[in-house]
């Protein structure tokens, strides 16, 4: 049981949002789409099951960073890619 709950705990983040509060995420996976690199993450602390989707960028001495997707095709792209495969993990809605 305690393996189980040390593998949760890995797979948390915790990021900064605008206002400066610490937000934490499941990490659920990395896509690469047109040699970019994507996170795939689901709010720590939100039920409704939605999926952020950040742009992973270079790493500085800060460590990595992210950013917002504007591009609602890059979006599509990248959660279809998701859906695909864990189409056996989870279960998606019709119409996600």
């Amino acid at each position: 049981m305690q393996d189980e709950m040390n593998m949760e705990l890995d797979n948390i983040i915790t990021l900064q949002d605008e206002d400066g509060q610490d937000v934490a995420f499941e990490f659920l996976d990395l896509v690469i789409y047109e040699d970019k690199e994507y996170v795939v993450l689901l709010p720590a602390e939100d039920d409704s099951g939605e999926v952020v989707i950040l742009q992973l960028e270079e790493e500085d001495e800060d460590g990595e960073s992210y950013a917002g997707v504007e591009d609602d095709d890059v979006l599509e792209a990248v959660f279809r890619i998701f859906k695909e495969r864990h189409k056996e993990d989870f279960n998606f809605m019709d119409g996600e």
